[in-house]
């Protein structure tokens, strides 16, 4: 077999459960580490080798863990695929020291270029759901349109649009499913500023609550 038909193989027989719980959130996850555990004896007995590294990329005037999982093939050393993924180091995390958050960001983003290369998918359907699913009804009552749904939002509620992707990946649903469990765990509806800074942040919670997990 070539590289990618051992990837191939390696990818239909993966097996990666959620074996971690988030009591923040309420929900199942895997990490990095159970990736690993998963994969390799499937790496051996497919006689390939994989292989990750961070490299750190300076962009604009913050820092991002660039993370690169490779699968080389043993019995023809020069023949490799790789997946790449990043996170964004936070300026400062309370209870973490500088090399903690290091850290962290390099295991979330060795974790989504793990992802990357076995097609693990963390989410069931998120891009089958546009912004406008995560407007308030009000707002969204205005255009069944995309485009001028996502020009009449305020910035809060870009922010929580993209906060509640990446919280999908996180929780493995969808990305109304997971600005709903917000809702739902808040107990609001969602339509005033106030409400939504609070979606904003139950949404943060569980990324930062993510990250420090896969320290």
């Amino acid at each position: 077999m070539n590289i990618l038909e051992k990837l191939s193989a390696i990818q239909i027989e993966l097996k990666a459960p959620k074996n971690q719980f988030n009591k923040f959130g309420g929900y199942n996850y895997r990490n990095c580490e159970d990736i690993l555990e998963a994969v390799k004896p499937l790496c051996a007995k497919n006689k390939a080798t994989l292989i990750l590294s961070d490299t750190i990329k300076n962009i604009g005037d913050r820092f991002y863990i660039m993370a690169t999982a490779t699968l080389f093939d043993n019995e023809k050393a020069d023949s490799n695929v790789s997946s790449v993924a990043f996170a964004r180091e936070e300026e400062s995390k309370k209870g973490m020291d500088g090399s903690q958050v290091t850290g962290s960001a390099s295991s979330y983003a060795r974790k989504y270029a793990l992802n990357g290369l076995f097609n693990i998918d963390d989410t069931k359907d998120a891009d089958s759901y546009q912004g406008s699913d995560l407007i308030s009804s009000k707002t969204k009552e205005k255009t069944e349109n995309k485009p001028a749904a996502e020009k009449n939002r305020t910035p809060l509620q870009t922010e929580i649009a993209e906060l509640s992707k990446e919280a999908a990946k996180i929780i493995g649903s969808t990305v109304k499913e997971a600005y709903t469990s917000a809702l739902t765990n808040l107990k609001i509806k969602g339509e005033t500023e106030e409400e939504q800074t609070k979606i904003r942040d139950y949404l943060k919670g569980i990324i930062e609550n993510a990250k420090i997990e896969n320290v």
